[in-house]
């Protein structure tokens, strides 16, 4: 079973990775009341953008690709 602060910096990645503005507010303030240390927290924030900018890398690439099939006639 993971602890509270363990469950809390997974919640902040993943607020950060949804671009879920007040669920990231909440889970870092949580964060800080749980005593977890900011540069800890900043690893957990740093975790969720790289998974938010591979997303949206993917769906740029994605649309590109969509795109590029209508300009040519294809269909998608």
């Amino acid at each position: 079973m993971l602890d509270d602060p363990t469950k809390e910096l997974i919640a902040i990645g993943c607020s950060v990775a949804a671009n879920c503005h007040p669920c990231v507010k909440f889970h870092v303030d949580k964060a800080r009341n749980l005593g977890i240390e900011a540069e800890t927290i900043d690893d957990a924030i740093a975790v969720g953008q790289r998974v938010r900018q591979g997303a949206a890398t993917e769906m740029d690439e994605l649309l590109t690709k969509l795109t590029k099939r209508q300009e040519d006639g294809q269909k998608p």
